[in-house]
């Protein structure tokens, strides 16, 4: 009886503490981005657009970002109003809108992504370099589980090579955007030639 109750008292302990981290780092990311007159949700935005080649419609921001789409659309009204983003309809099908950022969403983009470099670092120093490639796995075993859930049926694992994919060319475009001031052991992983990813 002790031991199950040890056992569910464990996972219990992990499922909180995976919440816990995941909200402890918005509400740190609000703050940081906050400095540059954004949330991480208005930051996300941004990165994704500039992701997506500096156009992007609603529909693909949410699919990036796993949000409703309905949500994209209201958190991009409210960033129209604050003059980070512009719209505008296509010239051949007026239904469809595309977000670019504005030049106040690119004054504010660079340094905020150049701090948030920063602060990955530093929440992840504590960490080895094999106690981050064991975080990874950890995280992706969570991944897989929670995308068999909401997609039964579906074929995972293609669906994972596709986000890696994606998240790859957002690092190595990442990379690009902040240039210089990522010094080359960084921009390899650090210690031991890690991965960025």
């Amino acid at each position: 009886m002790a031991a199950k109750f040890e056992a569910e008292n464990l996972i219990l302990t992990t499922w909180l503490m995976v919440h816990r981290a995941d909200a402890m780092l918005k509400i740190c990311e609000d703050k940081l981005f906050g400095e540059y007159k954004l949330n991480s949700e208005r930051y996300a935005v941004l990165v994704t657009i500039q992701y997506l080649g500096g156009s992007a419609k609603p529909s693909e921001i949410a699919r990036w970002l796993i949000r409703s789409p309905n949500s994209v659309t209201m958190l991009a009204d409210r960033m129209v109003r604050a003059g980070l983003i512009k719209r505008t309809r296509d010239r051949i099908d007026r239904r469809v809108v595309h977000l670019t950022i504005s030049d106040r969403g690119k004054d504010a983009l660079k340094p905020a992504t150049q701090a948030g470099w920063d602060f990955i670092q530093e929440i992840l120093s504590p960490l080895s370099h094999e106690d981050r490639r064991t975080l990874i796995s950890f995280l992706n075993m969570i991944n897989y589980k929670t995308l068999e859930y909401l997609n039964p049926g579906a074929d995972i694992e293609r669906m994972l090579r596709d986000e890696a994919k994606s998240r790859n060319n957002l690092m190595e475009r990442l990379v690009e955007y902040l240039g210089p001031s990522i010094p080359r052991a960084k921009r390899q992983g650090g210690e031991k030639g890690m991965s960025i990813r």
